[in-house]
C-alpha cells in the first residue's frame, strides 16, 4: 500500500530547527475485473454495459475472457480494442466451452485469492448470476445484484449503488465499506451505455492457467430460438402483447407484422407467455427480460407490476388497450382507448402511406 508524507511544522520543532513528519496510507485505488461474456466468438451487449460501469469507478480495468480454444482467440481480438480496457486476462480450456459455474468459480477463486483487484463487475445474465455469487460466497464476501449505478468515493475508499428492490417500486442505495476490500456487483446492462470501441487503445493481454474442476453438474444442450428480428434485451423498438391476444395465431398474425413493419423486436406479457401465446424468450417483466428501447409498444398489456418492473424505463410507452383504467395507462406516454384488433391495422395502415 502506498502512502503519502506530510510534514508537520510545530512551534517547539521550529525552535529546534526540526520537522515532525508523519506517513498517512492511502486508499488503494480501484482496480476492477470484468467477466466479459460472449456467444459465437462475440462479446455480449451485457459485457460491454458492464465494462461502462466498472469505467465509471475511476480506476483501472482488467477484462477476463474465459472458454473455449475455438472462440477465445476470436473474443480476444475484439475485446482488446474496448474503450477504457486496461488490462485482458484470457484462459481456454475445452472444459470452458460451456460457462458451468462450478467448473468456472476455481479460476476466479485463484484469480481474486491475495489479488489487487477491488471490484468484480458482469452483467445481470443468468450465467453471471450463478457464478458471481458462488465465488463471493466462497470468497466469504456480499454480493450486489441488478445495479444501476455506481459512484466511488477514492478519499474514503467506499462504493455507492442503486439498484431497484420490489419490483422497481423503489430504489435501494447502498454503500460498500472500505473494510470491504473486495466488492462483488453486476449490473443491468438498460441502465449503461454500452462501451465503445477504440482503435487507439493499448491493452496488455496476458494468458491464464486454467485451473481443472470437477462439477456433477453436466451440460447436455442449448436450445436457442433464432430470430431475423432484433434481440428483445437489446432492441431499440419493441412491440409487446398480452393476453388479449386470445391465442398464439392471432398473436402471431396480430403483434409479428407490425414489429416488422417497425424493424422491431417482439416481446411479450407473462399472461401471454404463460397461456402458451408465445416462447418464453420474450417474455418482458421482473421475471423475464429488462428492456429499455427508444419505443415500446404494449398492445393488450394491462399493465401488472410485474411486467412494468421490466419496461418503464422505456423512452417512449405507447399503450393500447380497451380498459380505460389499466395500470399501463398510468406509465404510458402515449394511450389509446381502443380495440387493438381494430386499432393496430389502422395504424399499420397509416404508417405504410
Amino acid at each position: 500500500m502506498s502512502g503519502f508524507s506530510f510534514t508537520l511544522r510545530t512551534r517547539r520543532s521550529l525552535l529546534l530547527g526540526r520537522a515532525i513528519v508523519r506517513t498517512y496510507a492511502s486508499a488503494p485505488s480501484p482496480h476492477a475485473l470484468v467477466y466479459l461474456e460472449h456467444r459465437g466468438g462475440q462479446l455480449d451487449s451485457g459485457s460491454l454495459s458492464a465494462l461502462t460501469a466498472a469505467s465509471q469507478l475511476g480506476g483501472q480495468v482488467t477484462g477476463l475472457v474465459v472458454g473455449s480454444p475455438d472462440e477465445v482467440p476470436k473474443v480476444v481480438e475484439k475485446a482488446k480494442s474496448l474503450k477504457g480496457l486496461t488490462t485482458l486476462l484470457h484462459s481456454s480450456s475445452p472444459s470452458y466451452a460451456q460457462s458451468l459455474p462450478e467448473i468456472l468459480s476455481p479460476l476466479l477463486q485463484k484469480l481474486l485469492t491475495s489479488s489487487p483487484y477491488t471490484h468484480v463487475v458482469s452483467s445481470h445474465s443468468s450465467s453471471a448470476k450463478s457464478l458471481l455469487p458462488r465465488v463471493a460466497a466462497q470468497l466469504d464476501v456480499p454480493a450486489l445484484s441488478d445495479v444501476t449505478s455506481v459512484e466511488h468515493d477514492g478519499s474514503s475508499n467506499t462504493t455507492t449503488f442503486t439498484r431497484p428492490i420490489y419490483a422497481g417500486n423503489a430504489v435501494a442505495t447502498v454503500r460498500a465499506p472500505s473494510s470491504l476490500s473486495l466488492k462483488f456487483f453486476t449490473v443491468r446492462s438498460t441502465a449503461f451505455d454500452p462501451t465503445p470501441e477504440d482503435s487507439s487503445a493499448s491493452v496488455e493481454v496476458k494468458a491464464l492457467d486454467p485451473v481443472e474442476a470437477s462439477s456433477p453438474t453436466e451440460h447436455v444442450s442449448i436450445s436457442l430460438t433464432k430470430s431475423e428480428r432484433p434481440e428483445l434485451a437489446t432492441a431499440s423498438k419493441v412491440v409487446s402483447g398480452g393476453r388479449a391476444l386470445k391465442n398464439a395465431e392471432t398473436f402471431e398474425k396480430t403483434i409479428y407484422p407490425l414489429a416488422d413493419l417497425l424493424g422491431a423486436a417482439v416481446g411479450a406479457s407473462r399472461a401471454a407467455v404463460d397461456a402458451g401465446y408465445c416462447d418464453n424468450s420474450l417474455q418482458v417483466g421482473q421475471t423475464g427480460k429488462v428492456v429499455a428501447p427508444e419505443l415500446y409498444m404494449a398492445l393488450g398489456i394491462s399493465g401488472a407490476i410485474q411486467h412494468l418492473a421490466g419496461m418503464k424505463d422505456s423512452k417512449l410507452i405507447v399503450a393500447v388497450n380497451k380498459d380505460g383504467d389499466a395500470p399501463i395507462f398510468q406509465v404510458a406516454d402515449v394511450g389509446l382507448v381502443a380495440d387493438l384488433y381494430e386499432a393496430v391495422p389502422q395504424i399499420m395502415e397509416k404508417m405504410k402511406q
